[in-house]
């Protein structure tokens, strides 16, 4: 039996179908190259789970955002109009600043912490892996 490829959006949107079908609330599967959490909410929706960064104190080394999961990248949700994010910008920890998307599924990705939006670091729509670098956040004093 081969290793699943949990790098493959292929792989993690049948894994997110089969879930929703079963009616199971989540998976979390960890392995020696990382961990893969899928958690279904229950209005039919998916999401991805990052562990949070160790904040800095103001005035440090801006914080990468990196992508949880490999997928399809969007900084806009496909349903909103075309209007553009300006940059900088503040955002809070809640705040979503874009979405992965694997197949039909859309993956909120949060900032995870509050500060100042400066840096887009992947081009919308490119097929991005696992860990690579997708905004940078510097920290409000």
């Amino acid at each position: 039996m081969s290793a699943i490829d949990f790098s493959d959006p292929t792989t993690i949107a049948s894994l997110t179908e089969a879930l929703t079908a079963a009616g199971v609330d989540g998976l979390e599967i960890s392995h020696p190259d990382g961990q893969l959490r899928i958690l279904i909410s229950g209005e039919g929706g998916a999401r991805i789970s990052a562990t949070d960064a160790t904040p800095r104190a103001p005035g440090s080394a801006p914080v990468v955002v990196k992508a949880p999961i490999a997928g399809h990248f969007c900084v806009e949700h496909p349903a909103a109009s075309a209007a553009a994010h300006t940059l900088p910008r503040s955002v809070s920890d809640a705040d979503i600043l874009g979405f992965i998307r694997i197949g039909h599924v859309l993956l909120p990705l949060r900032a995870g912490r509050s500060g100042v939006l400066t840096k887009l670091l992947a081009e919308p729509g490119a097929l991005i892996g696992f860990g690579d670098p997708l905004f940078e956040i510097e920290f409000s004093s």
